[in-house]
């Protein structure tokens, strides 16, 4: 995986990976403000509770949280030098569990473990099932989710293991729950938004009806503040080869974009405890414009809490078409994504 003169890596291919191999990633980030504020910049990320040190102390919290959707992209960003760099695309994800919230001054760190193996029909690539872990300062779990990758064989006639595909449930069941209460003070003219828990039905559709063009430097510059090197982003030389023929924007920043889109409808689902599954259905590329709608997919009380309740949202991202209709298939669909959300319900 070295150069002649072992000095740099080049990533790693299908044939180099080991069942049940556990890998820690290097280079721990602590997150700033500076993070956060470039976050909202490039998102849009405009959930009150994640944008205003007031509301979130009012709402009950020491000071205000990070972005979920950041805190992923961060660990994520660190397990691709060792897991994805040299991926042909980034398949899908399940399980995955916020455990703890986040907040400003911590630094995090991840370690992956392969799951699965599986090669390909093609004989030329391979699918690496891997769960990563986020880790506090403290080495205490913060994020646990499983992804899985196509990648590629450096030698197309090596021998491989027999295929081993882990069994992933359908959903997270058991959602962590915050600490703290949140509808004693909660003020909806701050977060734009007067619907509570109790206003969504199971069935109902939410066309978030904005759109937003995504420009070539800003996904890149997004890419960077997860420390996500994978070169399909960047590299336009490489680009030039691949089958589109330019760089793709990273995945997760399109879900980042979904999620500031999806405010404009929940604006009170400020807590992402789960993404129960999700999929990249087409790639996206500087210049798309992308329009995003949820389905609420079940309403869900939760023991001995009356002050949240959790919906389990599905969120289809299109580019270059508005959600009007409500399409979930077809070429424009570029993120299916089955997560839920906690939000507080009315006094």
């Amino acid at each position: 995986m070295s150069d002649a003169r072992g000095k740099t890596q080049e990533g790693r291919f299908f044939e180099d990976f080991s069942l049940h191999e556990v890998i820690p990633h290097a280079l721990p980030r602590t997150i700033t403000a500076g993070d956060t504020a470039l976050y909202q910049s490039l998102t849009g990320c405009r959930f009150a509770l994640q944008t205003s040190e007031t509301f979130a102390r009012r709402a009950g919290y020491d000071r205000m949280p990070l972005d979920d959707i950041l805190v992923f992209n961060m660990i994520f960003g660190k397990s691709v030098p060792d897991i994805s760099l040299n991926a042909v695309a980034n398949l899908g994800y399940a399980e995955c569990d916020f455990l703890r919230q986040v907040y400003e001054g911590e630094t995090l760190s991840a370690r992956s473990t392969v799951i699965g193996l599986k090669e390909n029909s093609n004989g030329k690539t391979g699918t690496v099932y891997v769960q990563t872990e986020g880790l506090d300062h403290r080495g205490k779990t913060i994020l646990r989710f499983i992804r899985w990758v196509m990648i590629p064989k450096r030698d197309a006639k090596a021998k491989m293991p027999d295929a081993a595909v882990p069994d992933l449930a359908d959903h997270v069941e058991r959602l962590t729950i915050p600490r703290h209460r949140l509808n004693r003070f909660w003020d909806t003219a701050v977060t734009g938004s007067p619907h509570f828990w109790e206003d969504y039905e199971t069935g109902e559709k939410i066309d978030h009806r904005d759109g937003v063009t995504i420009a070539e430097g800003e996904h890149m510059m997004a890419t960077r503040l997860y420390h996500n090197t994978s070169r399909v982003h960047f590299d336009a030389h490489l680009a030039e080869s691949t089958k589109f023929g330019q760089r793709v924007v990273y995945g997760g920043h399109v879900i980042s974009i979904a999620r500031a889109l999806s405010q404009n409808g929940l604006g009170n689902a400020c807590i992402v405890s789960a993404i129960n599954g999700g999929k990249h259905t087409a790639p996206t590329f500087a210049g798309d414009t992308l329009y995003a709608w949820t389905e609420v997919l079940k309403t869900q009380a939760l023991q001995n809490r009356t002050d949240i309740g959790a919906l389990r949202l599905r969120t289809i991202a299109l580019k270059n078409q508005p959600a009007s209709g409500f399409p979930d298939a077809g070429d424009n669909v570029v993120l299916d994504l089955d997560y839920t959300v906690l939000l507080p319900r009315r006094r």
